[in-house]
């Protein structure tokens, strides 16, 4: 696939998830991969309205986050975040967005470090078919240094990893395209405002349903 195509790809995400305002304020940033070997791959530039559709949207940038083309602009100030997300994955596309349910989550289950969700059908979008299946996203502290926050998001990251929560801050997630990373957002997203909806109603038995931390983990089922 050629650069223009992958341009073109990621700014069909860009533009779905900003119709759902997953972009408040300019916030939250997203890449897709170019080529492997050397890694290269266009991220959002800095500062733009996520809701308009430019040919300044996105640079090429390498592995340590650099542009790897003359430009005038500047990479998003979370580069290294989805450096990290390619160093340690085969993920194709990454994606960072900031809703209230994610930041809602991220705070009531920073403590434990994780939230895992087990028993739920839209698990099966990251291709977990089991009755009981589960999938757990790590949850990690929101340094100011962002250097200091893309390490602290690259410790966490393991192989069946889809996505790391920062707290009060957003989601990253990934997948192997553009596609599979949107769907995996969308699942995340359904989940955790599922999951908050039925602590607003009282749904679910406290000790059952959402204080359970068991040895760092909470399983939301």
């Amino acid at each position: 696939m050629s650069k223009q195509q992958r341009w073109n790809e990621l700014a069909d995400v860009k533009d779905e998830l900003a119709s759902r305002d997953w972009f408040p304020g300019t916030s939250g940033n997203v890449s897709i991969k170019v080529s492997d070997s050397p890694l290269a791959f266009y991220v959002s530039a800095s500062g733009k309205d996520k809701t308009k559709r430019t040919s300044e949207d996105f640079l090429l940038v390498d592995q340590f986050g650099e542009p790897v083309e003359e430009t005038h602009l500047k990479a998003s100030a979370e580069t290294g975040i989805h450096c990290e997300v390619y160093r340690l994955t085969e993920a194709g596309c990454c994606l960072h967005v900031h809703t209230v349910d994610n930041n809602l989550i991220s705070e009531l289950y920073g403590d434990a470090g994780e939230i895992t969700f087990q028993g739920q059908e839209l698990i099966k979008a990251f291709g977990i078919w089991e009755e009981e299946g589960r999938i757990t996203v790590p949850i990690v502290e929101n340094y100011a240094d962002l250097s200091k926050l893309s390490e602290a998001v690259g410790t966490v990251i393991k192989q069946d990893t889809k996505a790391v929560l920062i707290r009060n801050h957003g989601i990253t997630v990934w997948g192997r395209n553009a596609f599979e990373a949107k769907k995996h957002l969308e699942a995340f997203e359904f989940l955790f405002s599922y999951h908050i909806k039925l602590q607003t109603l009282n749904v679910l038995n406290k000790n059952q349903s959402f204080g359970g931390v068991k040895n760092g983990t909470t399983t939301i089922s």
